[in-house]
């Protein structure tokens, strides 16, 4: 397959919106990552996304809309708490489960009777959904288990000849993937964390809202999920990944320490180090693709206090990408 790339311009997004509605496959931009998209109501569709990245069938797809109506067409209940984040939130980096309608065909959802809904920020996301005339499911367009992509060029190097078309748009600003909440239960819970923060659920909805158990500690083998990210080793860079938790100084000597130790091995040596959470999202799956690109053994990295809601995410998906293997120092 040869893979098209294209711009931003109508024409060109006319074009992308033409080979989603036939079928076929399109990378785009969103806030958060860029997303592989396809028909979701198309069961094919879904079936050339999961094998076009090589994803596990059972690990529920996203599925992407640009109109609040939609949602009475793919769920078959909206209560009033999911209704209320949707109109704070939407356009933006949330996704809601909910119990799904017939028309969403199992091949989405993971065989899953629940669908998982988002409204992405991005302009060209919304232009393309719109154009299209459909909902589009659409997991990070990368090759399962890689990092996820935020820029187009990382979609290119993981699956150029595996999509019918790469839309070139800008760089994805959040830089980690949707918070995914369960709302088929009385009381909301989050089933991947990211930028949406429990706080921010509880302040609009003035309910609790906590994490599922699932995602408090390795993934476990026979778990069936819910939600993307929630059972498959996710983010992983080619280089071996280690991580370092504790005071900052002391942490930043170790790392410094093993760094020399690693390169007088003669082993090429990433070091990730951020001043923030915020700096983290936005640069994580960029710097492990680059460390990647520039041919990394070994990537050391500090881990971030998990004292607040943003960081506790974004150490989600470095305890991922390092496989677990972290250091109290």
């Amino acid at each position: 397959m040869k893979t098209l790339y294209l711009s931003t311009s109508k024409q060109d997004m006319r074009i992308a919106a033409a080979i989603v509605r036939t079928g076929g496959l399109v990378a785009f931009p969103t806030e958060t990552v860029y997303g592989l998209g396809g028909n979701a109501l198309d069961p094919e569709a879904s079936k050339k996304i999961y094998a076009a990245k090589g994803r596990p069938s059972d690990n529920p797809l996203i599925v992407h809309i640009s109109d609040l109506s939609r949602i009475e067409e793919l769920a078959a209940r909206f209560p009033d708490n999911a209704r209320k984040l949707a109109e704070a939130v939407w356009p933006g980096p949330m996704t809601l489960v909910l119990p799904k309608k017939d028309i969403v065909p199992d091949a989405t959802t993971g065989g899953l009777r629940t669908v998982a809904i988002r409204m992405p920020a991005d302009p060209a996301a919304l232009e393309l959904i719109s154009l299209s005339g459909c909902p589009i499911a659409a997991p990070s367009a990368n090759l399962s288990g890689h990092p996820s992509p935020t820029r187009w060029e990382h979609v290119r190097d993981d699956l150029d000849g595996r999509a019918d078309a790469v839309i070139m748009g800008s760089p994805c600003v959040g830089g980690i993937e949707s918070t995914v909440i369960d709302m088929t239960e009385e009381l909301p819970q989050i089933l991947r964390p990211g930028l949406i923060t429990p706080e921010r659920v509880t302040e609009i909805l003035g309910v609790p809202c906590g994490y599922d158990p699932a995602i408090l500690g390795r993934p476990d083998p026979a778990l069936v999920p819910k939600a993307p990210g929630m059972k498959y080793r996710h983010y992983a860079p080619r280089a071996e990944m280690r991580l370092f938790s504790g005071e900052r100084s002391r942490v930043s000597a170790v790392i410094k320490e093993e760094a020399e130790r690693c390169r007088s091995l003669g082993k090429k040596t990433e070091v990730l180090m951020y001043e923030d959470s915020r700096e983290a999202a936005e640069r994580l799956f960029e710097d492990l693709r680059r460390a990647d690109s520039e041919g990394a053994d070994v990537i050391l990295a500090m881990a971030l206090p998990e004292d607040e809601s943003v960081a506790f995410s974004v150490m989600n998906r470095m305890l991922k990408s390092a496989g677990y293997n972290i250091k109290q120092v």
